[in-house]
């Protein structure tokens, strides 16, 4: 006798027992359990089992239909069905929609855009509800041969633009789970604003250096030669004024939260920055990371001499020294990921197999896998696939779980 495949879906509210009473309905009529899929959403329950039996079909239905009424749930029972479980095995990639908040219009435009480009939706799991909502989708996408996943990534951030959400693609597999270090700029990334400007406002310059920022950012200037323009105004500053912006420094919201959560997952965290050795170390033993690469100020009799020492962190800098602290960490680089906000940081982020333009200029966001408008830095964790839930449980368990109000 043929099998013939069966579809149970049970619904109602979700309630200890459910899957036990189904599951036991099931063993009487000796059935194969092809797939199964269950969701809990504000506490109704979707329970879908695929089944494959020889006996009859019709006597398996009445006794689910039986089964499922002693405990109040309903119950649609689909016979003939057809195995889905290759199209589901078959998801190629994971889409992170994040959005504050992700409106329905939000998620049709999404969902419309993804079925322009062929791309099938498999299955949706929420991963955040705070800072942001965060859902996660397995999506299958066409094998269009090389340059097929640079096409996609390209497409969906131009998506992206138009529904008004941040949409991050990557593959699915072992290389998403893989990743093994990460590496932040500092400047409007890991902290709030630029320390530069910040020195610059202690010799009365600020304006001056931050169209100069700005322009470098852009992608505008050389970063070498406007770093060289900027610290020359900063001659004859006393070195104690190192000192006092570095206590002043603001971190990014949900910066102690990422490096946190980072450490115990066992990720390598440090930062290169185009700032200046003296304000990041003491960032680096505030936060724990494990490296850094920054520029190192000249101080000659307790004063600011207006040059830096040695060689510049500049655009390629930032890049060859993400590749020596992944050797040193014996981490291929493709399993790095690469944190920025300006031009400074395209080879950087080229470089690292996730590259992640955090609130960035747009030379930045044009090569970067995925782009983050929202500023919270723990977004880049639901990216890694990390849940809010997850988080939380974790703080809770170490007793530093809180949430602060947004006014974003």
């Amino acid at each position: 006798m043929n099998a013939t495949t069966v579809l149970i879906t049970v619904t109602g509210k979700d309630k200890p027992g459910v899957t036990s009473v189904l599951f036991a309905a099931l063993t009487r009529h000796g059935v194969d359990i092809v797939d199964v899929e269950q969701v809990v959403i504000r506490g109704r329950l979707v329970l879908g089992v695929l089944v494959s039996t020889e006996r009859d079909p019709e006597q398996l239905q009445e006794a689910v239909e039986q089964a499922m009424a002693t405990v109040g749930m309903t119950v649609d029972v689909a016979i003939g069905t057809e195995d889905g479980g290759a199209a589901k095995l078959g998801s190629t990639h994971v889409v992170v929609v994040l959005g504050q908040p992700v409106t329905a219009r939000n998620f049709s435009d999404v969902a419309r855009g993804l079925a322009e480009l062929d791309v099938n939706i498999d299955s949706i799991r929420r991963v955040a509800d705070y800072p942001v909502t965060g859902l996660e989708l397995q999506v299958s996408a066409p094998d269009n041969g090389e340059g097929s996943d640079d096409a996609l990534t390209s497409a969906v951030a131009d998506l992206a633009a138009r529904t008004g959400v941040d949409l991050a693609v990557e593959r699915t597999g072992l290389a998403r789970r893989a990743k093994r270090l990460v590496v932040f700029d500092v400047d409007s990334t890991l902290i709030q604003g630029e320390v530069i400007e910040m020195l610059a406002a202690r010799a009365g310059c600020e304006q001056e250096v931050r169209e100069v920022t700005e322009r470098a950012m852009r992608g505008e200037l050389d970063f070498a030669e406007s770093l060289r323009q900027r610290v020359a105004v900063l001659e004859g500053l006393p070195a104690s004024v190192l000192d006092d912006v570095a206590s002043e420094l603001e971190l990014t919201r949900g910066a102690r939260t990422t490096i946190r959560t980072l450490r115990r997952l066992g990720f390598h965290t440090g930062v290169v920055s185009g700032g200046f050795t003296q304000i990041i170390d003491q960032l680096v033993d505030e936060l724990g990371l494990d490296f850094s690469a920054a520029n190192e100020l000249e101080i000659v009799d307790g004063k600011l001499t207006g040059r830096v020492l040695g060689e510049i962190v500049d655009r390629a800098g930032k890049a060859k020294a993400l590749r020596r602290f992944a050797e040193s960490f014996g981490v291929p680089v493709a399993q790095c990921v690469a944190v920025g906000d300006g031009a400074n940081d395209i080879d950087m982020l080229s470089a690292a197999g996730l590259g992640v333009a955090f609130n960035a200029k747009p030379a930045l966001r044009e090569v970067a896998d995925t782009a983050l408008s929202y500023p919270f830095l723990d977004t880049v964790l639901f990216v890694l696939g990390v849940t809010r839930a997850e988080i939380e449980a974790a703080d809770t368990e170490d007793g530093v779980l809180r949430r602060v109000p947004l006014d974003v």
